[in-house]
């Protein structure tokens, strides 16, 4: 449109050069002519069929908006003298909103180095979501929203995971979590193919895992054990846990009942086929799995109470989790870096747990 309008201006200035040597009476014969020609193109075509492009619109509008309104009535035009004068507001309009639009429209865009440590996180994790990297963020003191998260991932072309959505019990476990407890008992193999049964409990406020044992055998004497185990941690660690959920499973014998209620705890027993009754601990294992065991290949029993001794200590110290904003069961978020030049550089350095199945993320030294 700037082009053709720029050729229509230049051809007008060598059509009013061509005006001056011309006299006066020269002129109105020529007006006459062309009033002539054109009332004579008007009866032939219909005026619908009448177009115009921008730039015509923009040429016209210059030329005639000076003109008074009664004047311009009587010059005979193809258009009527409204829409002349339509033209011109609208393009006196349309170059104020141009002059009025700011540069760079909508928030600022977020620091280079947050959002390479973004990209590099979810290419060395391919199993996180946004929300997961959002809180590994949170963990380094990089506060920023998880919607920015997600914007990162998309504008990169990656498939950020899903929000999950609660549920009535989930709800309700929340409300009661400073007092509850959680414990299940879940199977993983060797390589030789013997099966071994793993038993962990889980803190619901804290989400704070112990693992109690692995056996190939879960005797009742092996289980009761671990129950002693599990309830002289918890005295040491002063928690005030009253309700233990778990399962119907066969292998829990009745004295893994009877000796945490004479430690005031009360076991509370799951539906039958109703998961979501232990969802916490549910969710947990499938953490394990998806996160651990289903990425490493477990030579024999001391091999798998190694692996889960230091997924347990990644999982609690380490860890963010969403269910309690994004905090560690150990250690809490750190304060959120508030200089700009802080987020401007980020030295972060990694360390693998278990030849690199597990990644922590720390500032570097």
């Amino acid at each position: 449109m700037l082009l053709r309008l720029a050729y229509l201006g230049v051809t007008n200035v060598f059509a009013l050069l061509r005006l001056l040597p011309m006299s006066s009476q020269e002129k109105d014969a020529e007006i006459l002519a062309l009033r002539h020609q054109l009332l004579v193109l008007q009866r032939q075509l219909s005026p619908d069929r009448v177009r115009f492009t921008p730039a015509d619109r923009a040429l016209l509008a210059a030329l005639l908006h000076q003109i008074p309104r009664d004047v311009l009535k009587r010059l005979r035009l193809v258009v009527s003298p409204d829409t002349v004068l339509r033209w011109h507001r609208d393009a006196v309009a349309r170059r104020h909103a141009q002059r009025s639009r700011p540069g760079r429209p909508g928030r600022p865009r977020t620091v280079h180095s947050i959002r390479v440590l973004v990209l590099r996180l979810v290419r060395e994790n391919p199993g996180w979501g946004y929300r997961r990297v959002h809180g590994e963020l949170l963990v380094l003191g990089v506060k920023v929203a998880a919607s920015t998260v997600w914007e990162i991932l998309h504008e990169a072309g990656i498939d950020p995971a899903p929000e999950r959505s609660s549920t009535t019990w989930a709800d309700f476990l929340r409300s009661q979590a400073e007092a509850l407890l959680a414990c299940d008992f879940f199977e993983t193999a060797t390589l030789s193919g013997a099966r071994l049964h793993v038993l962990a409990v889980i803190e619901h406020a804290s989400r704070r895992i112990r693992i109690l044992g692995a056996t190939a055998h879960p005797t009742a004497s092996w289980v009761a054990q671990a129950a002693r185990n599990l309830v002289m941690d918890l005295e040491d660690a002063s928690c005030r846990a009253r309700y233990l959920i778990r399962d119907r499973d066969g292998k829990f014998p009745a004295l893994f009942g009877t000796i945490p209620a004479d430690a005031g705890i009360e076991t509370v027993l799951s539906g039958v086929r109703m998961p979501r009754m232990n969802s916490i601990m549910e969710r947990w294992v499938q953490t394990c799995r998806r996160e651990l065991l289903d990425r490493t290949l477990i030579w024999n029993q001391p091999h798998l109470l190694h692996v889960l001794g230091e997924f347990e200590q990644f999982y609690n110290g380490h860890r963010p989790h969403q269910g309690i904003a994004n905090a560690r069961p150990l250690q809490p978020l750190p304060v959120p870096l508030a200089a700009p030049d802080q987020n401007a550089s980020l030295h972060i350095r990694r360390r693998d747990r278990l030849g690199g199945v597990l990644h922590e993320y720390q500032y570097a030294a």
